[in-house]
């Protein structure tokens, strides 16, 4: 399984790959929002499953933060010819975690339902409790695809997972599309389970097959390396800070619930919109570059130099597609979810969107900076981190709401993500050479959207103002040619 490979992708390929599985992933679970909210509208049925759904969300981060932390270590076991026992001793110290919570799913559905719904709502509870037993297993599913993906990570495979994850998401919601008519709301959670489990099974079985292929012994698959307890506590300080982070958003939509009806579910579809593009650009060029930058060494030149470099190429993204919603998306939410987001609640819609981009611009700091806290083995400061960003959040939340609600809210989200990015930064002494570069960035990319869709949205109106503002963005971009994109553009084509 070991068997080194000479023709590896580059991080920029790898990263467009997993960039465009997350894509995929991100649609697909847009389009289940559509079809619970036109089949189901806002009812006790759709509270119990969203809240069994939130157990789902917070198991799938718990996943991707593992997942960044395991890297490196199997990036180093591979090197080392021993990256089957390391993968068996992860799969079964997660077995350990997984196990307990897998029979309270399954015996302890009622209980736990009524712990997330209360008690007021028998609908609310027995939805959540049918709900459980199929988004639980799919979550804990996506927790040992993570691990696999790691796995064929470490063997410069990334095409796999990214298949895995892709064809998982559109195999559920077919399945949820067929099935929803005929037995109501609980096809969602079947079509949950069916995405978990073909995302686990295909990088799964594509460990197997590559390490049948290369005549791989038996004993070599014994669990090797740490003990069981050093790997529980890597796991519990992989997912402090994004568990963390989860939470930050959750503090504001308290918040923003306590302010005029509607405002907490305007602020929910922001913030997805906001970190899916996160996600997309950030988030998969954090993943794919954990391997080599594991392999080459990191210090702090190349520190700043990696985290400048790839937080340039996600800001282009972001600052495109943050623009676009902004002018269209208002129409986009009403197209897709009915009238009652049209009109002045879409436009209020598309204008939080523009007042979270400091928070996107924070959070793609953050989500590539955080993956070189376990390459460069400092991870101690995790959960003490994760646990003050957390107690400064709750004042700055009630002070920022009180004084400017929502847009006081987006305002409170990004300062505290500021905050956990200079703290990541300083851990890796990186604070110093990195921060003017990514202040530079930041404000180019502004000034570049402000000066493509502004102008087009005086002139024109929703989606030819956005088509528009687009076309002007990227021929702004070519026309600047600013030398930070053209340096992280051949950094990331390089890094392999």
């Amino acid at each position: 399984m070991s068997k080194r490979t000479d023709s590896r992708l580059g991080s920029l390929a790898t990263g467009a790959l997993t960039a465009a599985s997350l894509l995929v992933v991100s649609g697909v679970a847009a389009a289940t929002g559509v079809v619970i909210a036109r089949e189901f509208g806002r009812t006790e049925e759709t509270d119990g499953l969203l809240a069994a759904y939130g157990v789902f969300i917070v198991i799938t981060i718990a996943a991707q933060a593992i997942r960044f932390a395991v890297l490196p270590t199997l990036a180093r076991a591979r090197d080392e010819q021993r990256l089957a026992g390391e993968l068996v001793g992860f799969a079964a110290a997660l077995l350990v975690v997984a196990a307990p919570l897998l029979l309270v799913a399954v015996l302890g559905a009622d209980v736990l339902a009524e712990l997330l719904t209360g008690a007021e709502s028998e609908v609310a509870s027995g939805t959540a409790a049918d709900a459980l037993v199929w988004i639980v297993p799919a979550g804990l599913a996506h927790v040992f695809a993570g691990l696999a993906a790691s796995g064929l990570a470490a063997l410069d495979d990334y095409a796999t997972a990214a298949f895995g994850h892709a064809t998982g998401a559109i195999a559920g919601l077919v399945l949820i599309l067929l099935r929803v008519e005929p037995d109501g709301i609980v096809a969602i959670a079947w079509g949950v389970a069916l995405n978990g489990a073909i995302t686990m099974l295909v990088p799964s079985v594509a460990l197997v097959l590559r390490a049948t292929r290369v005549g791989m012994p038996a004993g070599a698959a014994r669990p090797s390396g740490l003990p069981m307890p050093a790997r529980l506590g890597s796991f519990a300080v992989g997912a402090a800070l994004p568990l963390a982070l989860q939470l930050l958003y959750l503090v504001c939509l308290a918040f923003a619930s306590r302010l005029d009806t509607g405002d907490a579910t305007s602020f929910v579809y922001a913030y997805l919109a906001g970190s899916a593009l996160v996600a997309v650009t950030a988030g998969s060029l954090g993943m794919v570059t954990s391997v080599p930058l594991s392999r080459a060494g990191l210090g702090t030149a190349e520190t700043v130099t990696h985290v400048v470099a790839t937080t340039w190429l996600a800001l282009v993204v972001v600052g495109a597609a943050a623009g676009a919603f902004a002018l269209a998306g208002g129409g986009a939410v009403e197209a897709a979810l009915g009238e009652a987001f049209g009109g002045e609640v879409g436009a209020d819609l598309g204008r939080l969107v523009v007042a979270l981009s400091p928070w996107m611009v924070a959070s793609i700091g953050v989500w590539v900076t955080f993956p070189l806290a376990f390459v460069a083995g400092r991870t101690r400061m995790l959960p003490a981190l994760s646990a003050a960003a957390l107690a400064l959040q709750v004042p700055l939340a009630w002070v920022a709401a009180a004084w400017l609600e929502l847009n006081g809210l987006a305002l409170a989200l990004a300062l505290t993500t500021l905050l956990v990015l200079v703290a990541l930064l300083r851990e890796l002494d990186a604070l110093a050479e990195a921060a003017r570069p990514l202040a530079s960035a930041a404000l180019l990319v502004v000034g570049v959207s402000l000066l493509a869709f502004v102008p087009s949205a005086v002139a024109l109106e929703s989606f030819a103002a956005a088509g528009v503002g687009l076309v002007l963005y990227v021929a702004l971009l070519a026309l600047i040619r600013p030398r930070g994109l053209v340096v992280g553009w051949r950094y990331l084509r390089a890094l392999r």
